[in-house]
């Protein structure tokens, strides 16, 4: 973890969670506010356990444990795709607590026309990982540093197949040696039961949600391709 992401989630911790409106296109009850600590002021999304829809493959309540498990497995894998996330206290109860990403809400995974090709690879195989159920276009940011940002992680990590994506256009493709590296590391620290990742991930989500994800990493490591999308569902609606 770099020391940028440290501060921020120190301060995500202690800061004071302020309201500043709901958004009222999301699915579930989704809230834009600020948290605060001294001088330091960090925009973030909040996601309240209470205000989750149910689902009827998801455990209920469980879509914020899973936007901070998504954080983890970025942190972990040393991709930085998922902002900082954690789970704390607010003013509508436990949930989730994001960092808000500054970026123009016209450019997206849609207006990319063949750009940050190596950082769309670490996302798609982020996605295959955690068994992503809905990677919309829209829900891929870019900041001003030109770095490629996902969000919207709470229906991952299921133990059966759920892939849902717009980004098809590695299948097929080698991944490259780096990032099998990367994957090879994240297989070896999830399994060791003592390691600190494991640990936590199996405070938030299921036994067999982690198992599927090792069995996850196992199959891409012995393909070595993005995979193709199959017969059935496996794009969103709507796809932005």
């Amino acid at each position: 973890m770099n020391e940028l992401t440290a501060q921020t989630l120190n301060i995500l911790e202690k800061g004071v969670l302020e309201m500043e409106g709901l958004i009222s296109w999301g699915s579930n009850y989704t809230f834009l506010g600020r948290v605060c600590l001294g001088e330091r002021e960090i925009d973030v999304i909040y996601k309240p356990r209470k205000g989750e829809r149910p689902l009827w493959d998801f455990a209920p309540g469980t879509l914020c444990l899973r936007e901070r498990a998504a954080f983890l497995v970025s942190e972990t894998l040393q991709w930085r795709v998922v902002p900082p996330t954690i789970l704390r206290d607010g003013p509508h109860g436990w949930g989730s607590v994001q960092q808000f990403i500054q970026h123009d809400p016209d450019r997206h995974y849609f207006t990319f026309e063949g750009q940050y090709q190596d950082q769309l690879q670490r996302i798609v195989l982020f996605d295959l990982l955690v068994n992503n159920a809905d990677r919309k276009g829209g829900h891929v940011l870019i900041d001003d540093q030109e770095h490629l940002w996902s969000i919207d992680h709470g229906i991952c990590f299921h133990s059966d197949y759920k892939l849902r994506s717009v980004i098809w256009e590695f299948a097929g493709q080698t991944i490259p040696g780096a990032l099998l590296d990367d994957l090879r590391t994240f297989r070896q620290e999830l399994a060791e039961a003592e390691n600190d990742i494991t640990i936590t991930l199996t405070e938030l989500l299921s036994p067999r949600e982690v198992d599927a994800m090792g069995r996850r990493v196992g199959r891409l490591l012995r393909d070595n391709t993005f995979p193709r999308p199959g017969p059935g569902r496996h794009y969103p609606w709507p796809p932005v």
